[in-house]
């Protein structure tokens, strides 16, 4: 049996209306971290996704 990890990466909307997406990839606990930072600091539309390997996440527009 194979176990598979999740990686996650994030998309957001600066505080300026510039939509943005993370080219890093986070484990589940990263990315939640990462998401309220990105809240605290006035972005919107902040989403957490599952990328596959070598894929990046379109940004938000």
């Amino acid at each position: 049996m194979t176990s598979t990890k999740r990686r996650y990466s994030l998309t957001w909307t600066d505080p300026d209306g510039a939509a943005q997406a993370s080219a890093g990839r986070y484990d589940k606990r990263s990315a939640t971290r990462r998401r309220r930072a990105l809240e605290a600091v006035g972005c919107t539309r902040v989403e957490v996704v599952v990328v596959e390997p070598g894929e990046l996440p379109e940004p938000v527009l």
